[in-house]
């Protein structure tokens, strides 16, 4: 660990500015500075890509630029995922941070989706009690920060809200009452264990896979459950770290033996184990921690770079702990993370010999949701013959990593970057979904979560 070294200059900075309002100069730069992080020659910021038309889309999406730091988990556990059990005291929280910084009127509602993530046929009443829609009154104003923003949670269920079905979910944040002007959505589930699983992880069957690849087998037990036709009634998703661009969909059992279905297969059910997660803190910018190179605020912000990295393809596996890629809002020198945590222009290079043809370099994790958007797009510098990019993020401790996304593909690859070893700690999750002969949605009977190191 390095040693830790005091900025003093930068205490008087922030003790002059934090505290008065933005000069119409200071605005301007800042605006300027923000600006340029969404413009490139190398894209067209006119698409809609990251933030587009207020078109729904049943995904992780936020559709308004002042919007950032979106989260969803459970109320309990900061580092969560979206998911409750039906019937319990269980509770999920939205937050989200408006650099617009004044007061808007936002509300929420619950659309309910099959499987494959599109709206089921259920009316909103039908898995709704109470409230169709709702107002977000619970919002505090950033203190002590130089990027001012107004900070909104909801928690629900609640009293004017109530969820009755299983299933997958959207939550949509919308603004001035009008369902149409869309700001997030946001996917959560809601399950109802009726089936048991049984699963374990495993280096791939495969023997040229096994130094790189898991395998995740399970068994249904759904003893006491009626289900007609396993094939067709039933359907499977795992995912891995929380992604859905590489999710493995509509695995049908290997086969059934009295009410036991087996799902033992040697590629179908096999994910690329990757590499432990690159990390950097920046939960105090007062000093340097062990990933940052260099920190410096003037009047547009907090300027953080991170040191140079390197490409892991082909280098041992190292253990690390990490998060799995996830991230964490905190603020060292203050009580409320919230509100007190400021935002940083955070600077990735990644040296490369040459600038890839049939697909771009993306920064990736759970701090943009896991997707692959104009906003971490890595653009290519040929002066310094390297991929480079700047994000705007909230303190805290992040988990990231470089992906490749080959155009016309939809998952990204991050072992193009990374590696991929066997020994690496990935967490997977197994949905298993049914539609009973009659109605019209998937009930979500059942998840199963689990560790490639250890079992939950």
């Amino acid at each position: 660990m390095r040693s830790k070294f005091i900025f003093f200059s930068f205490f008087l900075f922030v003790f002059t500015f934090v505290n008065i309002p933005d000069s119409f100069a200071q605005k301007t730069k800042r605006a300027a500075l923000w600006k340029s992080l969404n413009t490139s020659s190398n894209i067209d910021t006119t698409s809609d890509d990251y933030y587009g038309g207020n078109a729904i889309r049943y995904d992780d999406y936020v559709y308004k630029k002042n919007i950032k730091t979106v989260e969803l988990r459970d109320e309990s556990f900061l580092l969560s995922k979206a998911i409750l059990s039906l019937g319990s005291e269980e509770k999920l929280k939205l937050s989200f941070d408006d650099l617009d910084a004044d007061l808007k009127n936002y509300s929420y509602t619950l659309i309910h989706c099959n499987s494959n993530w599109e709206p089921s046929d259920l009316m909103p009443n039908e898995y709704i009690d109470g409230f169709l829609d709702n107002s977000i009154n619970d919002y505090r104003y950033s203190f002590n920060t130089l990027q001012k923003f107004t900070h909104y949670n909801v928690v629900f269920p609640n009293n004017s809200l109530r969820i009755t079905k299983s299933g997958n979910y959207i939550l949509k944040v919308y603004q001035d009452n009008n369902p149409e002007n869309i700001i997030i959505t946001r996917r959560f589930m809601v399950f109802q264990n009726k089936i048991s699983i049984e699963s374990n992880v495993t280096a791939a069957s495969i023997i040229e896979d096994r130094l790189y690849k898991h395998e995740i087998d399970f068994k249904i037990n759904y003893a006491g459950y009626q289900v007609n036709n396993p094939y067709a009634d039933l359907k499977i998703v795992i995912t891995q770290n929380g992604r859905w661009d590489n999710a493995k969909t509509n695995l049908k059992p290997v086969y059934v033996k009295d009410q036991e279905l087996v799902y033992d297969y040697d590629e179908s059910n096999v994910f690329p184990a990757g590499n432990e997660f690159r990390v950097f803190d920046i939960r105090s910018i007062r000093y340097h921690s062990e990933r940052i190179y260099s920190v410096k605020t003037d009047t547009s912000g907090n300027h953080v770079e991170l040191y140079t990295d390197e490409k892991r393809t082909f280098k041992r596996y190292y253990s690390q702990p990490d998060m799995n890629g996830d991230f964490l809002v905190k603020v060292q020198e203050g009580n409320n993370s919230e509100v007190e945590a400021d935002y940083c222009y955070v600077k990735f290079f990644l040296p490369y010999d040459a600038a890839l043809t049939d697909g771009n370099l993306y920064v990736f994790g759970g701090f943009n949701a896991w997707k692959c958007n104009n906003e971490n797009l890595l653009h290519y510098n040929p002066t310094r013959f390297g991929y480079e990019c700047t994000l705007y993020l909230k303190q805290g401790y992040y988990n990231y990593e470089y992906v490749f996304l080959k155009d016309g593909e939809v998952a990204a690859d991050e072992t193009l970057i990374e590696g991929m070893h066997y020994e690496t700690e990935d967490d997977y999750t197994i949905y298993v979904y049914h539609r009973q002969a009659g109605t019209f949605y998937d009930q979500l009977i059942g998840v199963k979560r689990l560790n490639s190191m250890k079992q939950f």
